[in-house]
């Protein structure tokens, strides 16, 4: 079927890269940066150029758009989504994209920075994509793999299925969205406009992976105030909140609970944000665990020690907030037990060995999934995230538009 094919990913991802599309996690505004907009727009017109009529951006920065159903049969409405922003911790102006041809094994020097070397020996998975063409920055931004690898990929679909008719599938409902990398991907998303049954995220890394759990996820946001006194003459009035918030840090673990100190199924408690002055000191956290019920037990145990901290300084005053971000997807996803049969299946056509694995981290697919529409995560080949070492391989994400072109054939066989 692809066999005189010409995919359009590497191109598109090309061209998607050089578009700066960077989250802001400190913005008000929705999306929190206008300039994700832009890719947007180029997407739409794509679209269109297509043949896809309905393809829309709205005020919020989603793109919707709509491949009619092809066969007599009813099939559900399957939704394809990336998301089009980068990560806040690495620049995404100015990106240069680099294609190393035939990759040979060794290190790859990128060319705007000779300091930053992508190694083997740092990237174990590059040792399995020798002979593929590879794609990394040149060495002074991230490359925003993630996620327009996968903007990439479900463009490429839309090309294959509009240039070949006779490739049956059921309706498909494509979606872009903004400020995933911030948590707040769906916030303004229109679930009826949608109008989806079951989804799938573009977004996990090497080829075959395939995600069907992620943690779940609270924000929790501790407060220290202190008392205010002029230091002169501070004796036995002034009670500094950030020594209190500074005692309180070094409560917490050395060796367990944070990232630097665990994996696979382990959680983590991780403070991402510490400010403040004499009167008033705020420190934030994330927390993280694949068993839901285990946050409340983090979030209990972070506050006996801050009541600890509190207890050494009379005076001080504390204050707790927990947010809820999003929950481990697979809650919902085995309610649904298809959706990922299906998956798994499209994988194993494409030529590839699935690999089921759990994220470390969450998708627009975990909120998603508990908005109404089951939405697991399939590969894109997007490695090395967030930094300047980023890459991805362009057969990975060939591979990955033969497995959801693959995927829609698996419904629409399924269908009534």
């Amino acid at each position: 079927m692809f066999e005189n094919y010409s995919f359009s990913v590497a191109e598109r991802f090309l061209r998607y890269v050089t578009i700066d599309t960077q989250s802001d996690p400190h913005s008000a505004s929705f999306p929190s940066t206008e300039k994700q907009k832009d890719l947007g727009r180029l997407l739409v017109s794509e679209l269109q150029q297509l043949g896809v009529t309905d393809a829309f951006l709205d005020e919020f920065g989603y793109v919707y758009a709509t491949l009619p159903s092809n066969t007599d049969k009813q099939v559900p409405v399957i939704c394809f989504c990336s998301h089009v922003d980068t990560a806040p911790d690495c620049t995404g102006a100015g990106v240069k994209p680099v294609v190393h041809h035939r990759y040979d094994g060794g290190d790859i020097v990128l060319p705007d920075d000779p300091s930053q070397v992508i190694s083997p020996k740092d990237h174990p998975y590059l040792a399995h994509r020798v002979g593929d063409d590879i794609i990394t920055a040149s060495g002074t931004t991230l490359l925003g793999a993630d996620d327009k690898a996968g903007v990439a990929v479900i463009m490429d679909l839309v090309q294959f299925l509009t240039s070949h008719p006779e490739v049956k599938h059921g309706p498909i409902r494509i979606l872009f969205t903004p400020d995933e990398e911030v948590g707040h991907g769906v916030d303004k998303l229109d679930m009826q406009r949608l109008g989806a049954d079951f989804g799938y995220t573009l977004d996990a890394g090497e080829r075959g992976a395939f995600e069907d759990e992620t943690f779940s996820a609270d924000a929790m946001t501790v407060t220290f105030h202190g008392v205010s006194a002029h230091p002169g003459y501070g004796k036995d009035k002034l009670v500094n909140a950030i020594k209190v918030a500074s005692a309180f840090i070094d409560m917490l673990p050395k060796d367990e609970w944070s990232p630097e100190t665990t994996d696979g199924r382990y959680g983590f408690v991780h403070p991402v944000r510490m400010a403040g002055t004499a009167e008033k000191a705020v420190v934030e956290f994330i927390i993280r665990d694949f068993m839901t019920r285990k946050l409340a037990a983090y979030e209990e145990a972070l506050r006996s020690r801050m009541e600890d901290a509190a207890a050494m300084f009379p005076g001080v005053r504390t204050e707790v907030k927990v947010t809820g971000q999003y929950r481990n997807m697979k809650e919902v996803l085995d309610l649904h037990p298809q959706v990922s049969e299906y998956a798994l299946e499209a994988i194993s056509r494409a030529g590839v060995k699935p690999i089921r694995s759990s994220a470390r981290g969450g998708t627009d697919g975990s909120r998603l999934s508990f908005m109404g529409l089951p939405c697991p995560n399939i590969f894109t080949g997007e490695m090395a995230f967030h930094g300047k070492h980023e890459y991805v391989s362009i057969q990975d994400m060939q591979k990955a538009v033969e497995t959801i072109v693959h995927l829609a054939q698996i419904w629409e066989e399924h269908g009534a």
